[in-house]
């Protein structure tokens, strides 16, 4: 595999978990995780740390993008993200 299609291979990966991660947010709202809880809904808890940091990555890139609020408590889908989420479910 050439370095380009490993960069492929990760940037799918990481968008991958990106829409677990926001659409488990959605799922849940309006309760709300703290990252630790996030990380144990998605699986990560118990797994390595590959996959505790893809979840943190997702979190500041969704957050990066308008789509979360990371808190010092709590990460929560923004306005935008649930009126997104409410006008795909119609």
């Amino acid at each position: 595999m050439n370095k380009s299609e490993v960069s492929q291979t990760t940037w799918a990966e990481d968008e991958g978990v990106e829409s677990a991660v926001l659409q488990q947010l959605l799922d849940l709202h309006p309760t709300q995780l703290t990252l630790a809880e996030l990380r144990r809904e998605m699986g990560s808890e118990r797994g390595d740390f590959a996959e505790r940091d893809a979840v943190e990555r997702a979190v500041r890139e969704l957050t990066a993008a308008g789509l979360l609020h990371e808190g010092t408590e709590f990460v929560v889908p923004t306005r935008a993200a649930l009126r997104f989420s409410e006008l795909l479910d119609r």
